[in-house]
């Protein structure tokens, strides 16, 4: 791993980095990352048979996975300005008892004596505090240089295949060995683990000194948290709507094929349940091999407009193979392409949104940022379920062709800036 510098041209280093130093930070910010993946995944993979075991049928599960996605929607740019004007610290800590309060309550909905569905609805509003991800990468881009960011921001990808793969492994072991109850306690004491690595190891603040003075100029009365219009104003700067939209419209085709995978995977390529979590499994090796090794070799040699526009054509040509595929070794040939897209785009626009706007903001971006997911879970299931059960499963491959390719067409007539300045 390379050492991640001072960030160049973004006002004095941050202070207070303590025994561990910047590099220690930025290992312990990966290692917190992977351990909040992990246990969100572990609850992942035991929801479905916890909400058949309460007696919920599938639309009353869709309901409750929509509450969660709307609250991370609602939360994640509030939770971003949280963690620009409160710091590290208190962001991950924040998030992690955000975490502990969610697992303790669907720990209670496990325990027969105890009103199980009120508790499994309740344990979805810590959600909109949970966003460890979005303050991991606040820190690491804090403490980047641009010319390091997209591959520092990259091997978050690791991060996220350790959480895939491990914490789906531990969730269906634990479960079946010591109840359904086990992943979700041992997610619990996790994530307190993590809340008191956060306050005794990570640093107050980790912006430079221009960034505090930024934020507290004499006679500036100080933003709230709730500050919609501090918010949006983020996408109004030069260069950051442009760059926002190309990560939401060219996410939106595969955010609903990815929403509805678990019924394609059942009823198109008739897998069964194991079948499924091997195939989710290799997708989680390829994201972190690709996110965590590839894309930083990448930026190294190419600019991230080339990178963003390579990631666009790739989704194109896969969405056109995706509306030609029949039987799951076909798709199984796509998901390098169809991984390589994701990562590139992700990492890509998320390093160009941070370096044009202020130290100060990044949080705030990142927030931003983080609630495109969230959105894709709010909308795909209704409008995935709408396209699927009208047009079949080669639909979702012709809108992602079309989409993306129009991107491109955009993006190579009018390039994003090869540089783009930060706000002052």
């Amino acid at each position: 791993m390379r050492k991640v510098g001072a960030p160049g041209g973004q006002g004095q280093a941050p202070s207070g980095m303590g025994a561990l130093g910047r590099s220690g930070v930025v290992l312990l910010t990966y290692v917190l990352a992977a351990l909040e993946l992990t246990c969100l995944f572990m609850q992942f993979s035991i929801m479905p048979y916890l909400s058949r075991r309460l007696g919920l049928d599938s639309v009353a599960f869709g309901y409750q996975q929509t509450v969660f996605g709307v609250l991370q929607l609602l939360g994640g740019p509030v939770f971003g300005r949280f963690a620009d004007q409160h710091g590290a610290r208190a962001a991950f800590t924040l998030s992690f008892l955000a975490s502990s309060a969610l697992y303790l309550l669907l720990a209670a909905a496990c325990i027969p004596a105890l009103p199980g569905v009120a508790l499994l609805f309740a344990s979805r509003l810590p959600g909109a505090l949970m966003h460890t991800l979005p303050a991991a990468q606040m820190v690491i881009a804090d403490l980047s240089t641009p010319e390091e960011r997209p591959a520092a921001l990259g091997r978050l990808g690791l991060c996220f295949g350790v959480g895939l793969i491990f914490g789906s492994l531990l969730g269906g072991t634990l479960s079946s060995s010591c109840g359904i109850q086990c992943p979700v306690i041992v997610a619990f004491v996790v994530t307190l683990l993590g809340a008191l690595l956060s306050v005794t190891c990570i640093p107050a603040s980790t912006k430079g000194a221009s960034a505090h003075a930024q934020t507290t100029l004499p006679g500036r009365p100080k933003a709230s948290v709730f500050d919609l219009k501090a918010i949006t104003r983020l996408l109004l700067q030069p260069g950051v709507l442009p760059v926002f939209l190309v990560k939401v419209i060219c996410g939106l085709p595969i955010g609903l094929f990815m929403v509805m995978f678990s019924i394609i995977s059942m009823d198109f390529f008739q897998l069964e349940a194991a079948q499924a979590g091997y195939l989710m499994s290799f997708f989680g090796v390829l994201q972190m091999v690709i996110q965590g090794l590839v894309i930083g070799r990448l930026s190294s040699h190419f600019s991230e407009g080339d990178l963003l526009r390579a990631s666009v054509l790739v989704f194109s040509v896969v969405g056109l193979a995706m509306a030609l595929m029949a039987n799951v070794f076909h798709f199984c040939l796509l998901m390098p392409g169809l991984v390589f897209s994701m990562c590139a785009l992700n990492v890509v626009t998320d390093s160009m949104l941070t370096k044009a706007v202020s130290t100060s903001d990044t949080g705030t971006m990142l927030g931003l940022c983080a609630s495109v997911q969230p959105l894709m879970r709010t909308l795909g299931p209704t409008l995935g379920g709408l396209l699927y059960r009208g047009f079949g499963v080669p639909v979702f491959g012709h809108v992602q062709f079309a989409v993306n390719f129009i991107v491109f067409l955009v993006l190579w007539r009018q390039p994003v800036p090869r540089k783009m300045g930060k706000a002052q």
